[in-house]
């Protein structure tokens, strides 16, 4: 028999300003194609509720023995995701968004008259968006270490960081100024992507987390769209305070940085086993969910010796190629797209505008496919559809003879594959690894890693190639179908060993089987009863 009712009511007026904001924008019927249910962002799938009270020892059994086929076990559930969406989701989509802002806004400075004012020769902007992803590189495993080690206000604390480095931006004379704040702006950048998304993560089950991780990821393109209009803006203030637009553009950005991580850092939620934020009941619920689900969110200890062997695990390094594949194409266009438009011959402050549609139709794709993806609990046909959308982009560019609206058409292309991608990899990874330790190492390896086709892309723009880019679109062509053999192999694989699994599972005894899933805690994703989601 079911048990009681818990009444959860989640008041409109106590949400934030910024979880209305989100809330309001997802609201929209942006597209048809995205049902009305996507909005809501629930699922109510079967949960066993039935697990033994030792979950939370002070928590009542009414709680645990919810029958999960009930009315109030679904009013249980769809009220406790809704307070994590609310919580959860918006202040880390709002850091992200000001986190890519900053990021970006070295293209549009190098249109507004940067290079002159710094005296920039030969491949110094290229260098500059190269030291970037060195340290984003290096630093990115053991920065999400330290995160999941001392929570995630750690986020936050990097947020401080590299606003300082953006104001620096802004405020240096010399090129090798410029390349320093560049450098200490990708160490602190380096921990916070996959600090959210690990954070995410822990919180939602596997065909619960790639439409809250692709909202989160949508502030990318969100800030793209957005970054376009509020350059062309902030450059008009050229002259003022005796400082020329591209600085006032660092200076600005640095400046919402700082009030937004101070905000931010009292908005920002602990690790699951921490949510004061829950009732002692929710927090149950949230916890024998992840349980069923497959393993709950552990506190198990980082020893440097268990590190290795998850470091090597080559699933995450197929992915990281694949990663790479897209994140090359979402690099080229964050560094080099104004200046391809302004080379196809709108003017810098058209260039600029000219970027919001490109990444405000990637912004509904990425969503959709999303909504998509969970409900059919699918990830590799997602995948391998943007790799061919980048494919086709980059080789309309490359045709040079096309006309300048075909190719920015091919914008359009390369931005919806390349971020239908990224977010899609970044969770299919996610759901076919333990929640643990190994979770946290894969998510720094796949996004600091990963962040090498960034690497690439900052040198295969070559100045002196400019329009045409032979060198950077033809690059494009092969990373697109790079991504899609990547990503493909992965299919093949976590298939067969499905299969593998299966066949062997068929053969054990029930006791046996009963004794191996007690170790899951252990074993993860090593399990024979645990099954890769394709």
């Amino acid at each position: 028999m079911a048990g009681p009712i818990l009444e959860v009511n989640v008041s409109i007026s106590s949400c934030s300003l910024p979880s209305l904001a989100i809330l309001a924008l997802l609201s929209l019927p942006v597209a048809s194609a995205i049902p009305a249910s996507f909005v809501v962002l629930y699922v109510t799938p079967s949960v066993t509720m039935d697990k033994s009270p030792e979950v939370e020892p002070h928590v009542s059994e009414s709680v645990m023995s919810t029958d999960s086929q009930s009315p109030s076990s679904r009013r249980l559930e769809r009220n406790l995701l809704w307070k994590l969406d609310v919580r959860i989701i918006p202040a880390l989509w709002v850091l992200f968004l000001v986190s890519f802002v900053d990021r970006s806004n070295l293209g549009n400075a190098k249109i507004a008259g940067m290079p002159q004012s710094l005296h920039m020769k030969g491949n110094d902007y290229n260098i500059a968006v190269t030291v970037f992803t060195v340290s984003y590189v290096a630093f990115g495993l053991p920065a999400n270490l330290l995160t999941k080690r001392y929570g995630p206000k750690l986020l936050v604390i990097y947020m401080a960081a590299w606003s300082l480095c953006t104001l620096g931006q802004g405020l240096t004379k010399t090129v090798s100024g410029l390349i320093a704040c560049r450098f200490l702006m990708g160490l602190f950048e380096a921990g916070f992507v996959p600090g959210c998304a690990y954070l995410i993560g822990c919180y939602y089950k596997r065909d619960e987390f790639l439409r809250r991780y692709a909202i989160f990821f949508s502030a990318n393109m969100a800030a793209g769209a957005f970054n376009g209009l509020f350059s062309s803006l902030l450059t008009r203030m050229d002259g003022v305070g005796g400082y020329e637009g591209w600085r006032w553009l660092f200076i600005i950005e640095a400046i919402i940085t700082i009030v937004v991580s101070a905000v931010c850092y009292w908005i920002i939620v602990p690790f699951p086993e921490d949510a004061t934020f829950l009732t002692p009941e929710q927090k149950a619920l949230l916890l024998a969910r992840l349980e069923e689900d497959g393993g709950g969110v552990r506190n198990d200890r980082i020893k440097f010796r268990r590190i290795l062997p998850m470091i090597v695990d080559w699933k995450i390094w197929i992915c990281v190629v694949a990663y790479i594949g897209a994140e090359e194409s979402a690099s080229s266009l964050v560094a080099f797209q104004p200046s391809i438009l302004k080379d196809l011959g709108w003017t810098s402050t058209s260039a600029q505008v000219h970027t919001i549609p490109v990444y405000a139709t990637s912004f509904i794709l990425t969503l959709a496919s999303a909504w998509l993806s969970d409900h059919l609990r699918q990830r590799y046909p997602f995948t391998l559809f943007g790799s061919i959308l980048i494919t086709l982009g980059w080789s309309l560019e490359l045709a040079q003879t096309l006309s300048a609206r075909i190719r920015y058409m091919g914008m359009f292309f390369v931005a919806s594959g390349a971020f239908i991608m990224m977010s899609t990899i970044v969770v299919w990874l996610c759901v076919n690894l333990d929640k643990g330790v190994k979770r946290s190492v894969a998510m720094g390896l796949l996004t600091s890693f990963g962040n090498c086709g960034a690497f690439v892309s900052g040198n295969v723009f070559i100045a002196g190639q400019a329009p045409g880019y032979p060198l950077g679109f033809g690059i494009g062509v092969a990373f697109g179908v790079l991504a899609g053999v990547a990503v493909t192999i992965y299919y093949a694989y976590l298939r067969l060993e499905n299969q593998r699994r299966d066949q062997k599972s068929s053969r054990r005894s029930k006791r046996d089987a009963r004794d191996e899933t007690d170790r899951l805690q252990d074993l993860g994703d090593a399990h024979p009863e645990f099954r890769f989601q394709l």
